[in-house]
């Protein structure tokens, strides 16, 4: 197991989640975030999941409309509203 297999694990312990986590998602929509938007998009990009999933949306149904937003990110900003 892995030292980041063992901290997510004991985080979910002391947080007292008892989802699984995907740690390979996590990390997979971290990298889509801080390569295709900008760094510090990472971790709030993977709170955000976190709290779409805990709200009832499936985990991979986030990944993908995120995995979507990411892809049609314009380089270097914002989308139009």
């Amino acid at each position: 197991m892995s030292s980041t297999q063992d901290w997510v694990d004991a985080v979910s312990q002391e947080l007292n989640v008892a989802t699984p986590v995907d740690v390979a998602m996590l990390l997979d929509v971290a990298r889509i975030a801080a390569h295709q938007v900008e760094r510090p998009a990472a971790p709030l990009t993977t709170y955000l999941l976190g709290f779409a999933v805990g709200q009832g949306m499936d985990p991979a149904v986030a990944m993908g409309k995120i995995t979507d937003l990411a892809a049609n990110w314009p380089p270097g900003g914002a989308v139009a509203k």
